[in-house]
């Protein structure tokens, strides 16, 4: 049975940092893209970062450029989400998604609050 559970979020003031993981199971892990997406309220779901199946290569929204960073541990099969310097539109349900392959899969959102 394929899970990706996501946890670290919460409430933060603005400025501060919040690190997300992703842990996975049910498939293989390091044979997949890995990204997160954010999905603010009202707003459509929209990529924040991807990483490569080794790692090696990462790609971030505008958005967030020098403030995340994105990590993967494949002997873990855990993405990670490092947040800092967060801002007050960085809120909303941050979902992880591994693509490659006949499918992609979904993980159930956890919730990131920047509020002062």
């Amino acid at each position: 049975q394929v899970q990706l559970v996501e946890s670290g979020g919460g409430l933060v003031q603005p400025g501060g940092s919040l690190r997300l993981s992703c842990a996975a199971s049910g498939f293989i892990f390091s044979s997949k893209v890995m990204s997160w997406y954010r999905q603010a309220p009202g707003k459509t779901r929209n990529l924040v970062a991807s990483i490569s199946v080794a790692g090696t290569t990462t790609d971030y929204a505008d958005s967030v450029k020098g403030r995340f960073t994105i990590s993967r541990d494949n002997t873990k099969s855990t993405v990670y989400l490092q947040m800092n310097s967060l801002k007050l539109e960085d809120t909303g349900v941050y979902y992880c998604k591994a693509s490659g392959g006949p499918r992609d899969y979904w993980g159930q959102g956890t919730q990131v609050t920047v509020s002062s």
